[in-house]
């Protein structure tokens, strides 16, 4: 049985690494993963905890350029606004995710059904969004207005709903601000640095006394295969957006999405 957990929690590892910085939610692919696998982790630690490996990813991605940031701080303004920029869009996941925590976790971390429908939903509006002729007015990450910021981080807790994709709800929120298409990304990976370390560190508290060393284990196994897969995906995503955009992840998000209900209602599953 350990084994097979650490196989498990190895591949769902490289389900977190690919999907992380994708448009597609790697939340509710690993819910999805682990409802039809059969892989249970105590309070739902583990398919938060393995997202450390991939902001470990992009902290080493974008070490150059964030140590450049940190030491121009002193006497550059830019580098304090961007700064500044990133803090206050983080601030109200802070907030919502402190009050609905335990409605997240125990409720809809549960309900498979609501992850596709977020799926779909949030794949068609993903293919609207790429399709509309949005002239962009924001193509520095590092450059963007405060207010925008906020709004970014506003639309970013839309994705505490499983399924609906973080980077996602950031980069659609983005781009209908101007913001161009690249520049999304990057902000909404420069985002995801405090966010998702906040998440991953309070979840753990709250959930400390649930965890057994073999659980440690599997984290531990996962957060390896999520660090090495998504330091090959963060390289490879930016240039493939700045070519192709969003089309192919919102027509994955659909299919997902619509594969998973039509085997729910076939019964299959392991719940």
């Amino acid at each position: 049985m350990v084994d097979n957990n650490l196989f498990l929690s190895a591949f769902l590892g490289v389900i977190e690494g690919l999907t992380e910085f994708l448009p597609v939610s790697s939340t509710g692919h690993l819910l999805i993963a682990g409802h039809f696998l059969g892989f249970e982790s105590p309070a739902r630690v583990f398919e938060v905890a393995i997202q450390l490996g991939a902001i470990l990813a992009l902290v080493v991605y974008y070490f150059a350029r964030l140590y450049g940031v940190a030491r121009r701080i002193p006497h550059d303004p830019l580098a304090r606004r961007f700064v500044l920029s990133v803090l206050i869009a983080f601030l109200p996941a802070v907030f919502i995710g402190v009050l609905a925590h335990d409605l997240i976790k125990r409720v809809l971390f549960e309900s498979t059904a609501t992850i596709a429908v977020a799926l779909i939903v949030g794949g068609v509006i993903l293919l609207v969004v790429d399709r509309m002729k949005i002239t962009p007015r924001y193509r520095d990450p590092m450059d963007l207005p405060l207010p925008m910021a906020l709004k970014i981080g506003l639309v970013q807790c839309i994705a505490m709903i499983p399924g609906v994709s973080r980077s996602g709800a950031t980069i659609v929120g983005s781009l209908l601000m101007g913001v161009e298409k690249r520049a999304a990304a990057e902000f909404s990976f420069f985002l995801s640095i405090p966010t998702m370390f906040g998440a991953v560190a309070y979840d753990l508290f709250k959930n400390r006394d649930a965890l057994s060393g073999a659980a440690w284990v599997d984290i531990a196994v996962g957060f390896v295969a999520t660090f090495i897969v998504a330091l090959i995906v963060v390289r490879w995503l930016l240039d493939y957006i700045s070519r192709h955009g969003y089309a192919l992840f919102g027509w994955w998000r659909i299919t997902l999405g619509t594969v998973t209900l039509i085997a729910l209602a076939l019964g299959f599953g392991a719940n």
